[in-house]
């Protein structure tokens, strides 16, 4: 990899915290944009899909950094960056394009009736809702962490890159890990 020059350095550090308050703000835009007419009932499986390569292959970057195979090492990285990329962008044409699924709502009617309740353990339900609160909280912090170790590497300052992606790693791979358990909850509830 290239080193960057400060220059070029500083236009992207600029341009990460950009793209960390827009990608989130996007993303919350969807709860208010709902575009009928198009199926893309599709997609959730598709990018639960990503989310779990993306974990596979996160796991599989730390090994290779462990056995310093430092070429291997990024770019496997670099993949599982384009996979997150994949994965926003199936996300954010599922979701404008989609109803939101109600968790536990068997009907399809976009309500939770009574009888839908009883039939919802509410350990189950709190577990998901849980599990959904922490994914979406982390992964939008996991944004410009990612950008900013990537970064770190790409400037050569190695140090600092080890100590951003201590942090990084685990959160990363939670969101991917996650990501895989919510779609797995939800998906007796989707309804096309």
């Amino acid at each position: 990899m290239e080193l960057l020059d400060a220059n070029k350095s500083k236009n992207i550090r600029n341009l990460i915290v950009i793209l960390s308050v827009v990608i989130p703000v996007a993303v919350a835009s969807l709860f208010v944009i709902n575009i009928k007419g198009y199926d893309f009932s599709f997609l959730p499986p598709i990018y639960a899909g990503i989310n779990g390569l993306t974990a596979i292959l996160l796991v599989l970057a730390l090994v290779f950094v462990k056995q310093k195979k430092f070429k291997l090492h990024e770019s496997v990285i670099k993949v599982c960056m384009f996979l997150s990329v994949l994965f926003l962008l199936c996300y954010v044409t599922y979701h404008m394009f989609s109803e939101s699924t109600k968790y536990g709502d068997l009907s399809g009617n976009g309500e939770l009736e009574a009888n839908e309740l009883a039939l919802i353990s509410s350990g189950l339900r709190m577990t998901y809702f849980l599990i959904l609160i922490t994914h979406i909280m982390l992964s939008v912090i996991v944004i410009p962490m990612v950008l900013f170790s990537y970064l770190h590497a790409w400037e050569g300052n190695f140090d600092k890159h080890k100590k951003w992606t201590k942090i990084t790693w685990p959160i990363w791979f939670y969101v991917a890990v996650s990501g895989v358990i919510v779609y797995l909850m939800i998906s007796p509830y989707y309804h096309h």
